[in-house]
This record gives structure tokens, sequence and C-alpha cells, in this order.
């Protein structure tokens, strides 16, 4: 059944799904940010630059859209990501685009989701070849709903190398830091 009792075909298909725990995890990163971001090169300084962010709720509360616009050197960039949670399988999957490639960057949970962090593990949708880029990112929720911590590893053959943070203070109270 679809909305309302009426029916929905595609529902044979594609069965419809309502939001789990990490759509509660998700709600909780919703509202306006101050990000600061580091890029940590193999060699060099660190290169730091700040930005804010707006994370809200979409599709009835089944993802998290997230906009980001960093200044730089009196330059923007601007970024856009969608996130979401499979409660048949306790895996988030992220879709990530910016205006600095033509690129989209796809990632997805190996482990089913712990309840406080979101760990997700590129992914490639060609053949991954020897030239595939691999990286781990890491999200908590911090300071009562205040302050999220995302950060992203390079992965090689050597281990893994913090090569981005960003720290995001929420601006002010939003009704998902209330809850």
């Amino acid at each position: 059944q679809g909305p309302q009792g009426k029916k929905d075909p595609q529902s044979a298909y594609e069965p419809r799904s309502g939001p789990g725990a990490g759509q509660k995890f998700l709600e909780k990163l919703a509202g306006d940010w101050n990000v600061v971001k580091t890029f940590y090169p193999r060699s060099g300084d660190p290169a730091r630059s700040k930005g804010e962010c707006r994370q809200t709720m979409m599709h009835g509360g089944r993802f998290l859209r997230s906009e980001f616009v960093f200044e730089q050197a009196g330059s923007k960039t601007t970024g856009l990501g969608i996130i979401g949670f499979e409660a048949e399988s306790g895996k988030f999957t992220s879709v990530w685009t910016d205006a600095r490639a033509t690129r989209m960057s796809l990632r997805q949970s190996q482990e089913p989701f712990d309840g406080s962090e979101i760990v997700l593990y590129s992914r490639s949708l060609d053949a991954e070849g020897e030239g595939a880029r691999r990286s781990r990112t890491a999200t908590r929720l911090q300071d009562a709903g205040r302050r999220i911590v995302h950060r992203q590893y390079a992965v090689g053959p050597d281990g893994e190398r913090l090569m981005m943070e960003l720290l995001m203070t929420r601006k002010a109270e939003s009704p998902a830091q209330s809850r």
C-alpha cells in the first residue's frame, strides 16, 4: 500500500521502506554549521579554509542533504553531499560532488551502523584498477550535538593517512539540537 491507502504498483519491485536508526542519527546533523577544513598534504604544512554548511533532511526524513561553501584566498568553492541509511542492511551510502572536479565520490559502509559513528569507504562503479583512489571517512557528533568531527583518510599499502578534517560547529540552536 502507498500513501493514504492507495495501491502502489511499484512496491512489488521496489518495496517501500521507512526511516530507521540511521535516519535518527542523521536528523541530529541537520542545521547550520560553521566549518573549518584542514587539508593535510603528503608533505608541507596543512592548508586551512573556513566555510559554512547547511544540512537538511529530505524525502520524508530519509536522506540528509549537505550544502557547503568554502572560501580560501578570495575564491569560493561549493560542494553538495547526500547520505542515506538503509534500515534493512544497517549501512549508509553517500554521494559527494563539488565545484573542484567533475567526478562524483561514492562511499558506503562496510559494517552495520554502531549508533555513534558513520564510517564510509570509497566505492567505484568502474573496475578497481591500480589507479583507484581508496579512502575511509569517519563522522562523529560531539559536545551534545554542537560539534561534528569528520575525518577523511587515504588508504594505501602502508596503512591510512589523515588527508582532510572538517570541524563543524553548530551556528545556533535548531530543532534537531533540542531533541
